[in-house]
């Protein structure tokens, strides 16, 4: 898998040295191959054939050009990815369930998910990418226009800034200040909890494994072979 990444190598690098292109290559498929690891493979192919390969070397080649991209090109590159990949679906019609949240393999394999599947798969790529899972947080709102429950993910690049949102229903990312349409909830990432309040301010409510739903997807994405993205810091 680790020659994927060069498969998007423009045409004028050609000229350069083989070393130096080689360097290249390796580079942008690093991301992608710690991801895409035989047990994940065998999983993935025994779950849901052969034909998901394709989408694990799509998401890994995603992951491998983007490991030296800045932050924010980080963003939105893993943003405007799983908005293209992933139809969305209810839980009910797609799972069956009132409520399902999916592993990132899942949701790539069905290539169809709602709002939590969206976050959760970007959630865990930028975490892989390097970002500091401390800026980024499951965010639970209410949709004021849809007047239903949504969920994002809003990125702080400092504890009290106003966070970025990356969202699936407004695909440009901007500040939550700009977002009138969103009302904050609560949220969460792998280290805490956090009741929202107005104007940006937050209260920490505990430890996010109270939340069954979250347990239950470390569990299953563990099975599942991605524990290299639950690894990553």
């Amino acid at each position: 898998m680790a020659n994927q990444g060069c498969s998007r190598v423009p045409l004028r690098v050609l000229s350069m040295p083989f070393v130096m292109l080689l360097m290249i290559c390796l580079v942008m498929a690093q991301g992608g191959a710690k991801l895409i690891t035989p047990k994940l493979l065998a999983s993935a192919q025994k779950t849901y054939g052969v034909g998901i390969d394709k989408k694990l070397r799509s998401w890994g080649e995603l992951l491998g050009e983007s490991q030296q991209a800045k932050e924010l090109d980080k963003l939105r590159q893993v943003n405007h990815y799983f908005n293209q990949q992933i139809t969305f679906v209810s839980d009910k019609k797609h799972w069956h369930k009132e409520d399902y949240w999916a592993t990132p393999l899942e949701t790539l394999a069905s290539e169809g998910g709602d709002c939590e599947d969206y976050v959760i798969a970007k959630y865990f790529s930028l975490i892989h990418l390097g970002v500091d899972q401390k800026k980024l947080r499951i965010t639970y709102v209410k949709a004021l226009k849809l007047n239903q429950a949504h969920m994002v993910l809003a990125y702080y690049a400092k504890p009290k800034s106003d966070p970025l949102i990356l969202d699936n229903i407004n695909q440009t990312i901007m500040p939550a200040s700009r977002r009138r349409d969103l009302a904050p909830v609560y949220s969460f990432n792998g280290l805490g909890m956090w009741l929202e309040r107005m104007r940006g301010s937050s209260i920490k409510m505990g430890d996010p494994n109270r939340l069954n739903m979250w347990v239950d997807l470390l569990v299953r994405m563990e099975e599942q072979g991605l524990q290299v993205l639950l690894n990553a810091d």
